[in-house]
């Protein structure tokens, strides 16, 4: 509808009538209405105290409508973006009014939509798969899998799609789809719940100007009933056409908001007219751009610095009709109580379980670092061993020999399951991702996570081991066998889900190898093979180090299921003596024999749950500790207002 507001006389402009052209104000069909008045956001650290990243915004989103955030790099576009979205990181604090159709509420799932600036895909699936286990993961049990499909075919051609079905999205592995079709496909899989409140960040960053104008144009295509909200650094001219209103920051500040079409008449009514033929974004950025201190002309023989020039856009804004305008709309919507937006169903968690487990299956069937490249290089090891120690024998000498196989296995093998980390932190970054967006819990991934490496796992531990047992001519028996694969299954497992908790913590994937390599080695270190239990020092490496590592119980479940039974063919003045295999476990490797290698491997299997369960908690409570974080590290409005506001605006 259209509006006529009369305004008071602004300095140097005299009293006019400003025509603001005004949206439908209340919601239809669930359309939202996005407010923000007087927002301040304050970066805390112990080292540079509170930095003000924005300062006093005030602006909206209207249904039907792309706003585009902009600005030089360093000017709190993707602050503003995560403030308005719910996203604000740990150490940041912020005061002001954020209305959802006028009223306070929180973005519930499937009404928002967050697209991360990096598209965090799994490289193995083609881009069908991905979006079809996306659509399972999210829309409803209530919802038939061929309406599921139907939807995820629908949104795949919505985004230009179609033909790149079968392809796999790919990565470091192989090339896959272009950069353009990644980010759509990272578009595709957000909206597939239809939410009417769409925030893209940085949507064309790494995209040459063709790919960034076509994801823009599909983007653009989504704004009927739907509200979108995109930060971007500098648009083509042909994408900066597609925008419909603009929002233009500078270190914090509002330079400018209002039709991106009536952005180039404000710069010249304020002195700074667009060149002819010169893109127009690229005039805005080059204007307000304070990271370079350069002095810009006004006129022909003027020339002002970059601050100066940016403290009169922004005096200029406030002073025109422009701003008298967003302040309008503000008030308008927030005069009117639309709908509370209620939260979507989703998939159940048994549905997301079996999802992830196939997903992650799959995954890691066609990921040749995740098990593959290990099978092939542990069986080269296992021969190598084998080979080694072939036939060890039954000889004085061969309980060193059994040992030392031994301890390989349960050490180094184990060891080297370390080499699945970088595929495991890759699909850290995808449930990182889903998660934050609503998709589904911690407690499926890690269920899911489990189940699909058990095959895998079996396969390493088994066939390997077979190859090493076998060859060493260790004790026969299906049980001696069982129980030696068993263990080097769980010991497998257990490195897993200890390298799971530290990529929970340490974020870098090259601390998060150091961190791992190193626990195991303490862990290995007092293990009772390198130093026999009784001759490791009490403080520390004995209690409680000794006692917390799975590698003592690896090794006495090996070496039991080893010895117990065995007669080794000793040697004392000329004769044979035949030495039982417990006195060798006590007296040799000292063992503790109270209790048997089914207790070791029960204990094994009870750290593994352990671990597993650690690993959850983890990443659970990062999820508490965020908030009370941001609560212990914020700054109360009061301090913003007093410590932060310039002069000016205080005083205003």
């Amino acid at each position: 509808m259209m509006t006529e507001l009369n305004t008071a006389t602004m300095p140097n402009q005299g009293p006019k009538n400003v025509v603001v052209e005004l949206a439908e104000i209340v919601p239809q069909n669930g359309e939202v209405f996005l407010t923000w008045e007087d927002l301040w956001v304050t970066a805390s650290s112990l080292k540079n105290g509170n930095k003000a990243i924005l300062k006093g915004l005030t602006g909206y989103a209207r249904p039907g409508e792309l706003l585009a955030i902009m600005g030089p790099s360093g000017c709190g576009k993707s602050t503003l973006l995560d403030t308005i979205a719910g996203r604000l990181g740990s150490s940041t604090s912020q005061s002001g009014d954020i209305l959802i159709n006028g009223r306070q509420q929180t973005l519930a799932y499937g009404t928002s939509a967050y697209v991360t600036q990096e598209d965090t895909l799994m490289a193995t699936l083609t881009v069908k798969e991905a979006v079809y286990y996306s659509a399972e993961l999210q829309l409803p049990n209530s919802m038939p899998k061929s309406e599921k499909k139907r939807i995820a075919d629908m949104t795949m051609k919505e985004m230009g799609l179609q033909d790149a079905m079968e392809t796999r999205i790919g990565g470091w592995s192989g090339k896959g789809i272009s950069g353009g079709q990644k980010r759509r496909v990272s578009i595709c899989v957000e909206i597939l719940t239809g939410p009417k409140l769409l925030f893209l960040d940085e949507p064309t960053s790494g995209l040459d100007s063709a790919a960034s104008y076509y994801v823009m144009k599909t983007i653009a295509r989504q704004c009927q009933g739907r509200t979108i909200i995109a930060s971007i650094h500098q648009p083509s001219a042909e994408v900066f056409s597609l925008f419909h209103s603009l929002c233009l920051l500078s270190s914090g500040r509002t330079v400018y908001f209002g039709p991106a079409t009536a952005a180039n008449e404000f710069f010249a009514l304020s002195g700074y007219p667009c060149p002819s033929l010169q893109n127009p974004s690229d005039h805005f950025l080059k204007t307000i751009n304070s990271d370079f201190d350069q002095d810009i002309e006004e006129g022909p023989t003027r020339m002002k610095s970059t601050e100066e020039v940016i403290n009169i856009l922004i005096k200029s804004y406030k002073a025109s009709d422009k701003y008298e305008a967003v302040q309008s709309q503000v008030a308008e919507i927030c005069k009117q109580e639309g709908e509370v937006m209620k939260k979507r169903s989703h998939a159940s968690f048994t549905t997301q379980s079996l999802v992830l487990t196939r997903r992650s299956f799959v995954n890691m069937s066609r990921d040749l670092g995740y098990y593959w490249l290990r099978l092939a290089v542990y069986i080269v090891i296992a021969v190598g061993l084998g080979t080694i120690y072939y036939d060890v024998g039954f000889s004085n000498d061969s309980i060193q020999a059994r040992g030392s196989m031994l301890m390989f296995v349960a050490t180094f093998i184990t060891f080297m399951a370390i080499g699945g980390f970088p595929s495991f932190v890759e699909e850290l970054k995808v449930f990182r991702r889903e998660k934050l967006n609503g998709h589904y819990g911690s407690g499926s991934f890690v269920i899911a996570n489990t189940l699909s490496a058990l095959p895998y796992l079996l396969l390493v531990s088994f066939i390997p081991g077979a190859i090493a047992y076998f060859l060493t001519g260790l004790q026969g028996g299906f049980e001696h066998f069982i129980c030696f694969a068993l263990v080097l299954f769980t010991c497998m497992m257990l490195v897993e889900s200890l390298m799971m908790i530290v990529a929970s913590i340490v974020p870098n994937f090259l601390m998060g190898i150091i961190t791992g390599a190193g626990i195991q080695a303490l862990m290995c270190l007092s293990g009772g093979f390198f130093r026999l239990p009784n001759d490791l020092p009490k403080l520390f490496w004995k209690y409680p180090v000794h006692y917390i590592a799975f590698h003592k119980y690896a090794y006495e479940g090996m070496f039991k299921n080893e010895f117990e039974g065995l007669k080794i063919h000793g040697e004392h003045k000329g004769k044979i003596d035949l030495i039982s295999g417990e006195n060798i476990l006590r007296n040799t490797w000292q063992m503790d024999m109270n209790y048997s290698k089914w207790v070791d491997l029960a204990i094994l299997l009870g750290m593994l749950v352990l671990y597993r369960l650690l690993f959850l908690l983890f990443v659970k409570a990062g999820e508490k500790l965020k908030p009370a974080m941001r609560a212990f590290m914020s700054t109360s409005p009061k301090q913003i207002n007093s410590s932060e506001r310039p002069l000016d605006v205080l005083a205003a």
